[in-house]
């Protein structure tokens, strides 16, 4: 299996906006009665190419998505946007789920599915075709596109390991 060398970011001083992908009601039966508690999936992104995601739980929705945002600022990646659109098309599978992503023309916009939407977006992505196959489990479609977008490589870095010009990456 190919090693994964995501390009890891630090939140620093990005201005980052967060969406919530999904929040679970988890409840626990103790003989003291039922205990009610919240997860919450969050996505966040600087809408230029910077995406993270992140779990949060606790005992309050509001406390689940802040802890939720607080984990995805710690798992931020760089990922390339060229022209609105990625530069190659990529697949991934994490789990059960199993992701598509190809790019599109200018003006084509963000078709996706539920929680690939709110990666492609967050990441600034605004001309794409994806397609969510296997599972529809939001935690393990999120963490696929995650994979596929890590595993997205410039075309500069594609001409420079095979030691051939740009024109020829792109003409082949």
């Amino acid at each position: 299996m190919a090693k994964n060398s995501f390009n890891k970011v630090k939140a620093g001083d990005l201005e980052l906006k967060e969406k919530v992908v999904a929040i679970n009601r988890v409840t626990k039966t103790t003989k003291g009665g039922r205990t009610f508690s919240f997860s919450a999936l969050v996505v966040v992104g600087n809408e230029h190419g910077v995406v993270g995601h992140g779990l949060g739980k606790a005992k309050e929705v509001q406390e689940a998505i802040t802890k939720g945002i607080d984990d995805a600022k710690k798992n931020l990646i760089k990922i390339p946007v060229m022209k609105g659109t990625i530069p190659h098309d990529q697949f991934a599978k994490e789990g059960a789920a199993k992701v598509l992503i190809k790019p599109a023309a200018h003006g084509t916009g963000v078709i996706a599915g539920g929680s690939m939407r709110a990666v492609l977006e967050s990441a600034g992505i605004t001309d794409v075709l994806a397609k969510s196959l296997g599972s529809a489990n939001p935690h393990n479609v999120v963490k696929a596109t995650f994979k596929a977008l890590g595993l997205l490589r410039e075309p500069v870095q594609v001409a420079k390991s095979r030691s051939v010009s740009l024109k020829k990456v792109f003409n082949g």
